[in-house]
């Protein structure tokens, strides 16, 4: 099964709608999806501050704010069937 950190913050809409993009995916493709809020580790919040949201898919694919869209969420998760 694919696995998914999503790197988010509290009051963050963007890191919202991704999240909502996201559960939308997971029922044509399946995935483990592990939040980690960047407050909670100091090196998630200097890593990504600045671009959350960031999704990151089997440590292989990244996608941060500017990039993440339904297209390009669909797009990285059907690179791995």
């Amino acid at each position: 099964m694919r696995q998914i950190r999503f790197y988010t913050k509290e009051n963050c809409p963007l890191c919202d709608d991704a999240l909502v993009m996201l559960d939308l995916l997971r029922h044509e493709y399946p995935f483990d999806l592990e939040i980690r809020d960047i407050y909670s580790n100091d090196k998630w919040l200097e890593k990504y501050q600045l671009e959350i949201p960031v999704v990151q898919i089997d440590d292989r694919t990244t996608l941060n704010c500017e990039e993440i869209s339904y297209e390009a969420l669909e797009k990285a998760l059907s690179k791995g069937e």
